[in-house]
Formats: structure tokens, C-alpha cells, sequence
């Protein structure tokens, strides 16, 4: 068997020294008692999860955040002792897992508090429990303090359930208009000051929450896209409170080189067709490692020189238009700084017309993620 390595040139390059600084800021912006969970889910935003979390960890951050019961297991067997938190819904069957390997759930139904009653006394620890508000984003939630009493009542009422927090999640943080947003934070505070007793930890706060707000730091705030060092809105990036540093940049390489002439064409459907001739690069990366079709056009850098993509995109290969001749090998930067040209995640999303979360996200696992 060989051992693991990397022929194909196309790979990310993941900073971690950046994801650090990043929340070392973050640190310095908030009040001092106040703590940060690292948003790891999603393969920590395509960063990769377990890197990731042991880099924030050793930065400040106290818990980790994930979407789901697989993400939060994959962590648990290479992080022991860091808190983990589910975000997401999770199956009632799960619950016996989370209270083995200590990982908090998010629980909103007193119908699920009451089935997962039923298998607690096999517990050989407390299950922790964050009670979801849904204040007004209309995913999941309590919704009415009434029922909010109710469950709060019952999981107070059974010695195998610890209520170790309470949160919320704002629909609109991100952007000018506020409206919506003081509306949120009334009633998640309103609901929070009608329990009998605070849990250890009130966090409502996202990423733009965070930067954007003053009055919403409550015990934690939950650091997701900028911990990465991408702004959540464009609002948000002209109103950051500090710098932020890209951790992820994604390169490849020249594997042929060719001249065209005028007339000639590029791709399926041959909807390039040269103009005069020209010298065109192909890159080992294609849609099926999240380069989309869509992003036809986008320009890259190579040698300092910003230069398109032409013709269609391929699931394993792409073809870039050269100022001149080149050599195979020659490096190809598709996001990051290259001598003083820089390509960002933004224009990835603006082309495609979505946010920035999702460009990493959608890099696939086929490239590999390289950590400095």
C-alpha cells in the first residue's frame, strides 16, 4: 500500500494561524466573561472540522458547535474533554449517545423531552439540554412562553436532565435595517426573564450579532463565518470592528498548454471560440470539486496576471485563457494572493449570486485540505 499523499496539484490551503488571530480579536472586542463558541459544523465551513476546532480551542474558544449527531460524535473521538453543542434537531434515540460522550443538545418539544424521559434512567451521566427560542426565525423553537414554562418544568423535574443553556438565532442581524432584529432580542429576553432561574448560559449572538451589536453579548456568542475570515453580509464587512484574515485559499496547476487559432473552440458545446490565436491552460479542477459551471468567466491568477476561465466548466477539468506562452507546472491561484493580485471568496458568490458562506462549503472533499 502507498502511503497517503496528494498527486494532483489542485489543493486548500488552510491558515490556521489565521482562524486563530481571528478569534484572538474576537476575544479582545468582547466583555471579558463572555465566551465564544467556534461554529464547527459543516466540516468547519469546508475548513475541515477537527483542525479546525483543536486551533480555536487553543485561541480562547470554550465550546464547540455543530449541526448534527454525526458531526458531533466525529469530534468527540479526537476532542474528549471540550464541551459540544448540536445546534440542529436531533432523533429522540440519539439522547442516550449525547449523555454518554457529554455532548449538549438543543430541545424545543416537550413531547421529545418526555420520550427521551423514558430511557434517562439508564444515564450514567446528566443529559445537557439548551432550550431553543424561536423568536421570530421561524426554523425551531418555543414560540410561547407557556410553552416554554412547560418544558423548562419538565426537564427541571428529572435529576438525569441538566438545563445548561438557552439561546436564540437572529434572522437579520446582518443587514442596516434593525427592525426585525430588536424585535427578536425583546422577546428572547422577555422569555429568558420568565424562567425561575437562569441557565449557566444565555448566548444569542451569530457571527454578525457579534460585530454588529453591542447589546447582545449575554454569556456567549457563537463565532461562525468570520472565524474563518469572511464577513457574513456586505453591511457587516463595512462595519467590522477589526480585520479579519482569510484562512482558505485554493490552488492548482498547469497540466497542458496549447495555442489555438482563430476560429477554434473550447468545450462542451463549443461556446468559446478564439478570436485570434491564443494560448490556452487546463487546470485539473472541475465542478465535481465545487468549481460550478456557473462560475464560467471567473478570473484566476497565475504569474501575477488575473485571466478567465473559458468555455464549460468540466466535472475534472477547466481551460484558462494565457496572455502568453507557459509552462506545465506553472501555479494557478483560484482564491488567495498571488504577488499583488487577489482573488476572494466574494467574487465566487457574487458570480454565482449567493453568499459567501456557501464557497467553501461547496468545495468537495476530493481536494484536499493542506494545514499550515
Amino acid at each position: 500500500m502507498y502511503q497517503h499523499q496528494n498527486f494532483r496539484p489542485t489543493k486548500a490551503i488552510i491558515e490556521l494561524e489565521n482562524i486563530q488571530y481571528n478569534i484572538k480579536q474576537l476575544r479582545e472586542h468582547l466583555h471579558p466573561a463572555t465566551e465564544i463558541i467556534a461554529v464547527v459544523k459543516a466540516n468547519a465551513y469546508g475548513h475541515g472540522d477537527l483542525q479546525v476546532a483543536n486551533a480555536a480551542l487553543q485561541a480562547g474558544a470554550s465550546m464547540l458547535a455543530v449541526a448534527t449527531p454525526e458531526e458531533a460524535l466525529h469530534l468527540r473521538e479526537f476532542i474528549k474533554e471540550a464541551p459540544i453543542l448540536i445546534l440542529g434537531a436531533t432523533p429522540v434515540y440519539f439522547a442516550t449517545f449525547a449523555a454518554q460522550y457529554d455532548i449538549s443538545l438543543t430541545v424545543f418539544s416537550l413531547d421529545w423531552v418526555n420520550e427521551v424521559a423514558k430511557q434517562a434512567v439508564n444515564f450514567k451521566k446528566p443529559l445537557k439540554l439548551h432550550i431553543k427560542i424561536d423568536s421570530g426565525m421561524g426554523r425551531i423553537g418555543v414560540r410561547k412562553k407557556t410553552e416554554l414554562t412547560a418544558l423548562y418544568n419538565a426537564i427541571d423535574a428529572n435529576e438525569h436532565f441538566l438545563i445548561d443553556g438557552i439561546f436564540t438565532h437572529f434572522a437579520t442581524a446582518d443587514e442596516e435595517d434593525s427592525t426585525q432584529y430588536n424585535e427578536q432580542l425583546a422577546t428572547f429576553v422577555s422569555f429568558v426573564e420568565s424562567l425561575p432561574k437562569k441557565p449557566r448560559l444565555v448566548h444569542a449572538a451569530n457571527t454578525a450579532a457579534t460585530l454588529n451589536k453591542e447589546d447582545v453579548q449575554f454569556d456567549a456568542v457563537r463565532f461562525g463565518i468570520s472565524m474563518y475570515g469572511l464577513a457574513p453580509s456586505p453591511y457587516v464587512d463595512k462595519h467590522l470592528p477589526f480585520s479579519l484574515k482569510p484562512a482558505l485559499s485554493l490552488e492548482s496547476e498547469l497540466v497542458h498548454v496549447k495555442k489555438i487559432e482563430q476560429g477554434d473552440k473550447v468545450s462542451y458545446g463549443g461556446n468559446y471560440v478564439a478570436t485570434k490565436e491564443e494560448w490556452i491552460g487546463t487546470m485539473p479542477i472541475g465542478y465535481a470539486d465545487g468549481l460550478l459551471r456557473g462560475l464560467a468567466g471567473q478570473e484566476v491568477l497565475i504569474q501575477g496576471n488575473r485571466v478567465p476561465i473559458i468555455g464549460r466548466i468540466c466535472m475534472d477539468q477547466c481551460m484558462i485563457k494565457l496572455p502568453y506562452e507557459m509552462s506545465v507546472g506553472e501555479k494557478v491561484i483560484l482564491i488567495g494572493q498571488q504577488q499583488q493580485q487577489e482573488i476572494q471568496m466574494k467574487e465566487w458568490s457574487d458570480r454565482l449570486q449567493t453568499i459567501v458562506y456557501e464557497i467553501p462549503c461547496m468545495l468537495t472533499s476530493r481536494i484536499p485540505r493542506i494545514y499550515k
